[in-house]
């Protein structure tokens, strides 16, 4: 089972997260949008997963892909132990949690200690809906784009940002959670980010580029419900997602980032 500690960071003075990065650099894991749009700063990209944990887009969004208005839909991570007590219908694809399959890919970000706290309070803004701070073992994995030599050999622990089922922004409601019901949404939604659909589209695509079995049955699934409400818009938002995605993991962090204030 992942080691899940609450941090509370509602001022700079009250948070913990140097309790587990004593050096002062820090490692933060990306589920979602953090694969395909990385953190400002970082100077190593690794995937890998966490385990214990399942990825369903059953957080409401009323900033980046949605609005007070018209939320939208998001992923979280839910602990399994409780996830295995809602009613999922897609539960029956998941991977049996005692297979070593059993796992949330995504990509873990390493920031030196020159920027972390800076890094820090701009992933603070960006998570704010919903989201906190925990903490969790991360196993990295080399993949056809990473060699054995740049990958680290033992689990790391990793910052990780949460929407607990106890936050706001959680669907509660198991009608909500039907995956037609969030298809429904999320292709009928738009944020300050962008379109729903594109932040469905980019998370697949970039959970694809990842490699090694890393695809997700929900997300896979939410997909294909999308595509048949857009019909003749969904190949085009896909292909335009795949173009995003080139763009945003092949240009430097600092033409990625270059409104970012720098610290220096």
């Amino acid at each position: 089972m992942a080691v899940e500690i609450e941090e509370k960071h509602t001022t700079t003075e009250g948070r913990t997260w140097r309790n587990y990065f004593p050096n002062g650099d820090l490692w933060v894991f990306g589920y979602g949008s953090l694969i395909w749009k990385p953190p400002p700063h970082y100077d190593q990209r690794v995937p890998g997963y966490i385990s214990g944990y399942v990825r369903r887009f059953w957080q409401v969004s009323t900033d980046h892909r949605g609005t007070t208005e018209n939320p939208g839909r998001v992923v979280t991570v839910i602990e399994r132990e409780f996830w295995e007590t809602l009613d999922d219908p897609l539960a029956h694809l998941e991977v049996p949690s005692s297979s070593s399959k059993a796992a949330v890919w995504g990509a873990a970000y390493h920031i030196p200690a020159s920027h972390a706290e800076e890094v820090h309070d701009y992933l603070d803004d960006r998570e704010i809906d919903g989201y906190t701070v925990h903490y969790t073992p991360f196993y990295p994995t080399p993949t056809a784009t990473t060699s054995e030599a740049d990958t680290p050999t033992t689990p790391l622990t990793c910052m990780v940002y949460i929407g607990l089922p106890t936050n706001p922004q959680f669907l509660r409601e198991p009608a909500d959670r039907e995956p037609q019901s969030v298809a429904d949404v999320i292709s009928a939604s738009c944020g300050k980010s962008g379109r729903n659909a594109e932040y469905l589209y980019l998370l697949e695509k970039a959970l694809d580029g990842l490699g090694l079995g890393s695809a997700d049955v929900h997300v896979t699934d939410l997909v294909g419900h999308v595509r048949a409400i857009e019909k003749e818009t969904a190949k085009a938002d896909e292909e335009e997602a795949e173009k995003d995605l080139t763009r945003s993991l092949s240009i430097s962090d600092a033409e990625a980032h270059e409104d970012f204030p720098r610290t220096e």
